[in-house]
C-alpha cells in the first residue's frame, strides 16, 4: 500500500474527529464543511438580536451573504463589517470568507 496515498486505509485506531478531518481533507471538502458550520453558527456569532432579524445566510466564492428584515439592522452590521469578519476569522480561522454582504 502506498503511504502518501490519502486514501488507503490505516490499520491503527484514529480517534472519529482525526479520521473525520482526514476524510474531508482526502475528498477536498475541508471549505464546505467549514462553510455549512459557519451558516449553522450564525445566530451564535452575532447573538440573538440580529439572528432574530435574518433570514438567508449563505455563503457563495467565499462572501458571506446575510438577509435582514430590519433596514437598521442591516446597516448597524455593514457599519461593524471588519468586526462581524473577525469574530468569524477567529472562531473558524482565516480565509473562510473575504467579504459580507447585506442584503
Amino acid at each position: 500500500m502506498n503511504k502518501n496515498n490519502p486514501l488507503s486505509r490505516k490499520k491503527e485506531v484514529a480517534p472519529l474527529e482525526s479520521a473525520f478531518k482526514d476524510l474531508l481533507k482526502a475528498y477536498r471538502l475541508e471549505d464546505k464543511f467549514q462553510e455549512k458550520s459557519l451558516v449553522q453558527s450564525w445566530p451564535e456569532i452575532v447573538g440573538k438580536t440580529i439572528a432574530d432579524r435574518t433570514t438567508s445566510v449563505f455563503v457563495k466564492e467565499k462572501k458571506l451573504f446575510v438577509k435582514l428584515s430590519s433596514g437598521p439592522i442591516k446597516k448597524e452590521l455593514l457599519m461593524n463589517k471588519g468586526k462581524v469578519i473577525s469574530l468569524i476569522e477567529n472562531k473558524f480561522g482565516k480565509g473562510i470568507i473575504d467579504d459580507l454582504v447585506c442584503f
